[in-house]
């Protein structure tokens, strides 16, 4: 990669999901810095004011990458890309979103394909071969 992506979030309520894929990420070296909020009402947070990456320079960032959980507690991942499509275009950023679920209901698949702000369907676990394919296909400009 000639570029590493400044920040990439995961979004799920399974902690153990959350360690897995933050150790895959870390080992894929795609980012500076890997964020986790527990649902979608904490991604939103993240997004609209509390989102520091890195915890340490209090520098504010948009993920250009969020792996998102579809069912989740307070938020599902569904209710937050509907909250994220009311954000200002300021707080938006340019992100594409994995949908990362254990979901095999083919309607999830189908809702995902027809969203409109980069949202892309994978199934758990996430691999380091998923990972390289999400670059190459949906952010070229990292490679």
């Amino acid at each position: 990669m000639k570029n590493k992506l400044n920040c990439v979030l995961l979004v799920d309520d399974n902690e153990s999901d959350n360690f897995i894929h933050k150790k895959i990420l870390e080992k894929s070296g795609i980012a500076n810095y890997i964020e986790i909020a527990m649902n979608g009402q904490e991604a939103l947070d993240f997004l609209t004011t509390t989102g520091i990456c890195g915890h340490q320079d209090g520098v504010f960032c948009q993920p250009e990458l969020i792996f998102l959980d579809i069912n989740m507690p307070v938020m599902d991942g569904w209710e937050f890309l509907e909250e994220y499509q009311k954000l200002e275009q300021c707080q938006k950023g340019k992100i594409v979103f994995i949908m990362l679920t254990t979901s095999f209901n083919p309607a999830d698949k189908v809702k995902a394909d027809t969203m409109k702000d980069n949202v892309y369907f994978k199934y758990k676990p996430l691999t380091l071969e998923m990972i390289h394919e999400i670059i190459q296909q949906h952010l070229p400009e990292y490679l």
